[in-house]
């Protein structure tokens, strides 16, 4: 399954920080966990609709893509087995914020501004800390 993940980046003037959008999933796969926003693609949408289509469902937040970071594949096994309960393809964007109010929405229990000083407070997954770090090189 093709899935689209987006680093959306904002700079934090008050405490001269750049925070990153994070959402507590409310579905599976990993429900309950902190992600960045993103979601599948539906048919007949580019990736960069589908991209901006799941911000603003999940966050509220309108974007502008500003890259392609990297593609990364998405492995959920069984409990107690080899067999893969999900396997989605992600492919991750670097944006920024254009408009919108933040409020969660769709499968977001959550929706917040988090620094990235405080990324390790929201165990994320290993690939998305990689994500994000890379996503900040769009705004150097």
């Amino acid at each position: 399954m093709v899935g689209v993940g987006v680093v959306v980046l904002n700079s934090n003037r008050s405490n001269l920080s750049l925070d990153v959008l994070l959402v507590q999933r409310g579905r599976a796969p990993r429900v309950g966990e902190w992600s960045i926003p993103g979601g599948r693609q539906e048919w007949g949408e580019t990736v960069r609709a589908a991209a901006i289509r799941e911000v603003l469902e999940e966050t509220g937040i309108e974007i502008e893509i500003l890259g392609l970071i990297d593609v990364v594949d998405s492995l959920t096994p069984l409990p107690g087995s080899t067999d893969l309960s999900h396997h989605y393809t992600l492919i991750d964007f670097a944006a920024r914020p254009v408009g919108g109010v933040l409020q969660a929405g769709d499968d977001a229990v959550q929706a917040r501004w988090v620094p990235l000083s405080e990324l390790a407070d929201y165990h994320l997954w290993d690939e998305t800390i990689r994500i994000i770090h890379q996503a900040a090189r769009f705004l150097a």
